[in-house]
């Protein structure tokens, strides 16, 4: 026997909530293991990549940059609206700046 439309969004929504009520145990189950390891480890925020510091005698991945490497110079703006909508440059152009363009503005206009 065929089912109606109106059946098959029934089972839908029906299945949906099963979904979500079956998701929401084992969301349950995942946190208990992560907060037992947790405490069976000793593990700090820090460990977990959430900031703070990590516990010592453990090498945090993210503690600072490589050895030998200066930081990246940080780069000013290049150009800039009457509003103070700047930009520099890298990356897509903002949408202050595509607008202006359209209008008939040239990116010498904006060049600080």
């Amino acid at each position: 026997m065929s089912k109606t439309y109106a059946e098959v969004i029934q089972q839908i929504e029906t299945l949906k909530g099963e979904a979500e009520r079956l998701k929401r145990e084992e969301i349950e189950g995942v946190i208990a293991r992560i907060k037992d390891a947790i405490t069976v480890y000793g593990l700090t925020p820090g460990d977990l990549g959430f900031g703070g510091r990590a516990a010592t005698g453990r090498k945090s991945t993210s503690a600072s940059p490589r050895k030998g490497r200066s930081p990246k110079a940080s780069r000013g703006a290049k150009f800039r609206d009457a509003a103070g909508n700047v930009w520099g440059g890298r990356g897509p152009r903002p949408r202050w700046l595509r607008e202006a363009l359209a209008s008939g503005k040239t990116l010498q206009d904006f060049a600080v």
